[in-house]
């Protein structure tokens, strides 16, 4: 069967003169809902499944361990150390908080 012949089979319908058929439209828009709706309830029947199980969707990702850098770390430890010192400050009464509304 040729592509060409199957065109214009199907385009022949929707000529002003061809035979109208409205139960048979809307059969074949009932059949074609069903069988949507029927794809998408297995589809998602099918993620549920496949994520409830621990699996996953598509391929997997590996994922090396990440590189961390010493010494960053003591930088932001350092600098947490040291506004845990100013806030000491503040709570011990060290530094006044001067109001400026008052």
């Amino acid at each position: 069967m040729n592509i060409q012949n199957t065109l214009n089979s199907f385009l022949k319908r929707f000529r002003s003169g061809a035979h109208q058929d409205p139960a048979r439209d809307w059969m074949l828009l009932l059949i074609c809902s069903v069988i949507a709706f029927a794809g998408i309830v297995v589809w998602n029947v099918w993620a549920f499944d496949t994520i409830a199980g621990g699996g996953t969707i598509g391929s997997r990702v590996v994922t090396e361990p990440p590189i961390f850098s010493r010494s960053s770390l003591d930088t932001v430890r350092s600098i947490f150390e040291k506004r845990s010192v100013e806030e000491e400050k503040y709570i011990s009464g060290i530094y006044r908080y001067a109001d400026p509304s008052q």
